[in-house]
């Protein structure tokens, strides 16, 4: 073998074992992420939190009369002490609606939430409002489950560049968001509506679903890895691997949903008629799969 092309293999190898190490320890994290901000059981202590849908009349009211408090500076939402909007909407008698979560992008002046009713806002109530978010110039994985998903995404992307064309990494980052997500498919999800001990509605929270993070974990590997017989039958075998523990019907159209656009991606993006062959079969086990359930 050429020392030339020896070189570059063993270094191309430490890379990959490298990128796997960091894959690792991110999928590690992000399943930490969703048992922290999507526990098992919702609701035990008060403030209590109920899944009955607002009365349409509420909504169209709320919209028209509340109050927007926006933003001081810029930068990404890292963290929200929803205790202290709690509070706040309790000793002052308000309903808060947050308008971003963390890892959005937040401008100077736009609205963080919308408080109701308009005439009970004063100087304090936007000051004290304020405290409770946390800006900074990056992401972090604190209360954005998203960021962490991206992460492993980013890799896999790099992986799968042509400067490096190593589908084994990207497959290794692939199976991190599928840990996370059979948990998340088990999990009850919190309801946005949060009273107060005397059963008032006081927060509404609306938050990251199943179908967001599914989005994120799967819709740029599926475009950037259509060409790659390996990566979308490792997607497809993932995707039949949740809907085994998805149950709730918006879960399992969102799986349905992804396993279908990688079924085309596959028909226009792998050259080979045997590849495609596999990739479909795979793909019709996981459809049939998640519609049946």
């Amino acid at each position: 073998m050429d020392v030339g092309v020896l070189i570059y293999f063993i270094h191309h190898v430490s890379l990959s074992f490298q990128a796997n190490e960091i894959a690792a320890r991110i999928g590690t994290e992000l399943i930490e992420g969703v048992d922290r901000l999507f526990p098992e059981h919702v609701g035990r202590r008060a403030p209590r939190i109920p899944k009955e849908p607002l009365h349409a009349t509420f909504i169209d009211a709320f919209e028209r009369e509340a109050c927007p408090v926006g933003a001081t500076g810029d930068g990404y939402l890292q963290f929200i002490d929803t205790d202290t909007l709690m509070a706040l909407a309790s000793r002052e008698d308000l309903i808060v609606r947050l308008e971003r979560r963390p890892g959005h992008y937040v401008i100077a002046d736009c609205p963080l939430v919308l408080v109701w009713p308009e005439n009970r806002v004063t100087d304090k109530t936007r000051e004290t409002t304020n405290t409770a978010f946390s800006l900074d110039h990056q992401r972090t994985s604190g209360q954005d489950v998203e960021f962490t998903v991206n992460q492993l995404v980013e890799i896999a992307m790099r992986a799968l560049s042509p400067s490096l064309n190593d589908p084994f990494t990207a497959i290794a980052c692939i199976k991190h968001p599928g840990s996370a997500l059979c948990r998340l498919a088990q999990q009850e999800m919190p309801s946005p509506y949060r009273h107060d001990t005397q059963d008032a509605l006081r927060v509404i929270v609306p938050a990251v679903t199943f179908p967001d993070i599914t989005d994120a974990a799967f819709n740029q590997i599926r475009q950037y890895g259509r060409s790659s017989t390996a990566v979308t039958i490792r997607l497809l075998a993932v995707i039949g691997a949740i809907a085994s523990f998805a149950h709730r019907p918006e879960d399992c159209a969102a799986l349905l949903r992804h396993a279908e656009m990688i079924a085309r991606g596959a028909r226009d993006g792998l050259p080979e008629e045997e590849d495609r062959q596999s990739a479909g079969t795979v793909s019709c086990n996981v459809q049939a799969r998640t519609v049946l359930r």
